[in-house]
């Protein structure tokens, strides 16, 4: 059992507060956020990754301006002698997960309308069986519980856009665990790997996906959202 712990924390913090964090990036991440063309999209870049700096740099006993980020092969950042680790963003909102040595990946999506053909061309043949069983009220929650347990494995495999996402099965249907349940990818096995679902509101979801089971705790934030 990986022990993993999950940071929660607000993209719009006071504007002080957004300074600092501001001040912990170093210059690739400044030049990136001078590149956002809507300013709201830089200050969220700017406190989602001052503040991941500043969690990970209480780990390792360093500064935040310290760390020294590196990228694999697909281009998911890493860091030498530290925990796993992996960020996740969406409307205002950032969560991180850390913990461990073996791979994870997180991943929290608001809903939002999405193109009517978009788990057709994304899912599974069993996925779409699945989320097809459901009430329209049921089907939004349905496709997000989906496509954030997809994203959170390909995130947590650190393979990019190298994996179909159909190459493999995970739940989606309201009261049902999140689990994977086939996986057609060379060397890799359903059961190898856990999804943790997460609640962050009733709009609002999102899946933590590891090798093997987890043990999550809550680090900062709340669970659902205050």
């Amino acid at each position: 059992m990986t022990e993993i712990d999950l940071w929660i924390w607000s993209l719009a913090p006071p504007e002080a507060r957004q300074a600092e964090l501001r001040q912990h990036l170093d210059e690739e991440e400044q030049l990136r956020a001078a590149r956002f063309l809507r300013p709201r999209d830089r200050l969220h870049f700017e406190a989602a990754r001052g503040r991941m700096r500043e969690i990970l740099a209480g780990y390792l006993d360093r500064r935040p301006t310290d760390l020294r980020f590196q990228t694999g092969p697909h281009g998911k950042p890493f860091l030498h002698a530290a925990p796993a680790f992996n960020l996740s963003h969406s409307d205002g909102w950032a969560a991180l997960a850390v913990g461990g040595t073996e791979p994870l990946g997180v991943d929290i999506e608001r809903f939002r309308p999405v193109e009517r053909d978009l788990a057709k061309r994304f899912f599974s043949p069993a996925e779409n069986a699945e989320l097809a069983t459901l009430s329209k009220a049921d089907r939004p929650a349905g496709f997000f519980r989906c496509w954030t347990r997809k994203e959170a494995l390909v995130k947590a495999l650190g393979t990019g856009l190298t994996v179909e996402l159909d190459a493999f099965d995970v739940s989606l249907s309201p009261g049902a665990p999140a689990e994977m349940k086939a996986m057609r990818l060379p060397g890799a096995r359903a059961g190898d790997w856990s999804l943790t679902h997460l609640h962050l509101a009733d709009d609002f979801v999102g899946a933590l996906a590891t090798r093997g089971p987890a043990q999550l705790t809550l680090r900062e934030g709340t669970l659902p959202l205050a």
